[in-house]
């Protein structure tokens, strides 16, 4: 697909787009952890996240023909372009810098390799780390980080 091809979907609500997102399952722990790993680690400011269940991240993964409801993947979108997979997760710990970008390494893994390991943990993330009752939130001070 085009860059920024979802703005031209009427279906995708327009939402700020000016630095790299995270859309994540809000319900796994897996995910939701990640996410707070982010928080933490990301000192720039330099992400933004999303849930999945938000009426905008069911949007976009209808947008790019995933299902808006079984995430098997996070998205990540960087200047209108949008990486799933293991893709997604080596770009955010690229962008965090060191000695988080050391994770860049798995790109020495074929694609088809990294992404097969990724789709086993993506299918038993819940049965193995969990799911909340309710979607991850930020703290007070995070809000502005996030796309609600």
């Amino acid at each position: 697909m085009a860059a920024y091809s979802y703005r031209d979907d009427p279906s995708v609500p327009a939402f700020p787009d000016d630095r790299p997102i995270i859309i994540f399952d809000g319900h796994c722990v897996l995910c939701s952890g990640f996410a707070q790993f982010v928080m933490r680690h990301d000192r720039a400011g330099r992400f933004r996240l999303m849930a999945a269940q938000t009426p905008l991240g069911a949007a976009l993964y209808r947008h790019y023909g995933l299902d808006p409801v079984d995430y098997q993947t996070n998205l990540v979108l960087e200047d209108g372009l949008v990486r799933v997979k293991s893709d997604s997760s080596i770009r955010v710990f690229e962008l965090l810098g060191f000695p988080w970008s050391l994770m860049a390494a798995g790109r020495v893994l074929p694609r088809p390799l990294r992404d097969a390991l990724y789709a086993i943990i993506a299918r038993n993330r819940l049965r193995w780390f969990g799911k909340r009752e309710v979607c991850y939130l930020p703290a007070p001070e995070q809000r502005d980080r996030f796309i609600l």
